[in-house]
């Protein structure tokens, strides 16, 4: 079998294993739904008003889309990789031609999917309860783009979370520890103005930042967007190949 073959095969195994679980489908596309609800139809924005929430909607949809780019991949890699150490499956797959680089390419395919699908449910429902209003112009081409690029980026790190972490409850552990400041701190919520000087370091630091630059300058604020995507890219291919090289070999 060839190398897309194999990862053809590996990724539609994991899509089933996936739709076979109706929790973690419910929760991957209901979670988003409701924060969308809370903070975009039941808070609202309040423009000019002072404090979170000031900007307009518009400003808030890239941290919409960053809740399923950032906590989806996160966890479910993690999660499959401790599952499959757990049920002793890294030790099967040790005798079959697939390598950890193809098992995490598969994975990736297969999120990169599901968020796609999870990312413009949620811009229809953004554009459906909120005032916010898209900047329709040729960029938009460049969203799946940036969505896809920060997703194979997380799929990466939570590869490398399932391979230090000791168990399932350990990875939901680490992601959340992870995603929750990564969320807030990373010009999605939070505007860098609300934020001190001294921790605007730490802000440019965070891969989710360029992902929420980018799609801000593509949905909201018209504005190069090329530099952010190629940060993002670059840094995507860096944990890739981190979490590729972090995938147990055997249990």
């Amino acid at each position: 079998m060839s190398r897309l073959g194999r990862i053809g095969t590996e990724a539609t195994a994991a899509t089933r294993s996936f739709l076979r679980r109706r929790t973690a489908v419910f929760f991957t596309f209901f979670f988003p739904v409701i924060l969308v609800v809370i903070f975009g139809a039941l808070i609202r924005t309040q423009p000019t008003g002072g404090g979170l929430f000031a900007e307009p909607a518009g400003y808030y949809i890239p941290g919409y889309l960053a809740v399923v780019v950032l906590f989806t991949p996160l966890s479910r890699v993690g999660s499959e990789i401790a599952r499959h150490r757990d049920g002793g499956r890294f030790e099967k797959l040790a005798t079959t031609p697939l390598s950890r680089v193809e098992w995490l390419v598969a994975h990736t395919l297969v999120n990169v999917a599901i968020i796609g699908a999870a990312s413009l449910l949620i811009l229809g429902l953004v554009i459906a309860v909120t005032d916010a209003e898209l900047v329709v112009s040729a960029s938009l081409l460049a969203l799946p783009v940036f969505v896809a690029v920060a997703v194979a980026l997380f799929c990466g790190f939570g590869a490398i979370l399932g391979a230090l972490a000791d168990s399932q409850d350990g990875v939901i552990a680490a992601s959340n520890t992870v995603a929750l400041p990564l969320l807030f701190l990373s010009e999605t919520f939070v505007p860098p103005a609300l934020l001190p000087d001294w921790f605007l370091p730490a802000v440019a630091a965070s891969p989710l930042t360029y992902f929420a630059r980018g799609t801000r300058a593509i949905l909201y604020e018209p504005a190069t967007w090329a530099t952010e995507l190629a940060i993002l890219s670059v840094l995507a291919v860096g944990f890739l190949a981190l979490g590729a090289y972090a995938v147990p070999r055997t249990d």
